[in-house]
């Protein structure tokens, strides 16, 4: 399988303690298995941060998610209830209940793997968790956005399964 994470830098090696913490699935290293979604990243961290667009390119085997050993949270690619408390959990500066299931905050989960909270979909489980909605009207909304696919790797263990197979420059 071909994993692809859009940045400003040719990525030689992966560092977890320079990734962002307060991200969808937690602190992590983040992929995407759509190209076009990586290079729409790179552009993004390219015009916020300057530098060139570079999509890093990875190889990991097609059946990483069955690896013995490793704690994986697949939440597949269908938006439900429990990706939206999860993703508002890893959000949430003010979360506190560190050993829930329904955050990564602690790197319990060695890879998480589901759709990506864009904007319109942040701005929803904002609206929820402020009350201003309702489960059935998030969960309607929900059902009409096209979602775009993560990858996330949280752990020096799941991060091995990665093979660097290149990069292409924006």
């Amino acid at each position: 399988m071909i994993l692809y994470h859009g940045s400003n830098l040719d990525i030689a090696s992966i560092n977890l303690n320079m990734c962002r913490p307060y991200k969808d699935f937690g602190r992590g290293f983040y992929l995407t298995s759509m190209e076009d979604q990586a290079r729409k990243m790179a552009h993004r961290v390219s015009k916020i941060y300057g530098g060139p667009e570079i999509v890093n390119v990875y190889e990991i085997a097609d059946d990483f998610l069955l690896q013995e050993g490793l704690h994986i949270q697949d939440f597949g690619m269908t938006i439900t209830e429990e990706w939206a408390a999860f993703v508002m959990n890893n959000r949430n500066r003010k979360f506190t209940d560190i050993e829930s299931k329904l955050c990564n905050l602690d790197c319990k989960y060695d890879i998480v793997t589901g759709p990506v909270a864009n904007d319109d979909l942040a701005m929803l489980l904002r609206e929820y968790q402020n009350h201003a909605i309702s489960l059935d009207v998030l969960r309607s909304e929900l059902s009409y956005k096209q979602t775009t696919n993560q990858y996330s790797f949280h752990t020096q263990r799941a991060v091995k399964l990665l093979r660097k197979a290149g990069v292409i420059y924006g």
